[in-house]
C-alpha cells in the first residue's frame, strides 16, 4: 500500500512529459520559422537571379 500511495504522489513523471511538451513546442515554433526564413530567402534569392538576368540582356526588362 506505501507503494502505491508513493506512486501517486511522484510528480517527477509529470515534470518530464511537461518538459517534452515544452521541448517539441519549441521545435514546431523553430521549424516553422525556419520555413518561413527558408522562402523568404529563396524569394530573395529569385529576385536577385531575375535582376541579373535582366542586367546581361540588351533589350532590358
Amino acid at each position: 500500500m506505501k507503494f502505491i500511495n508513493k506512486l501517486i504522489r511522484d510528480e517527477a513523471g509529470a515534470t518530464a512529459i511537461e518538459y517534452g511538451l515544452i521541448a517539441a513546442l519549441i521545435a514546431v515554433a523553430a521549424i516553422v520559422a525556419m520555413q518561413n526564413m527558408g522562402n523568404n530567402l529563396k524569394n530573395t534569392f529569385n529576385t536577385a537571379g531575375s535582376k541579373l538576368a535582366c542586367a546581361q540582356t540588351t533589350a532590358g526588362c
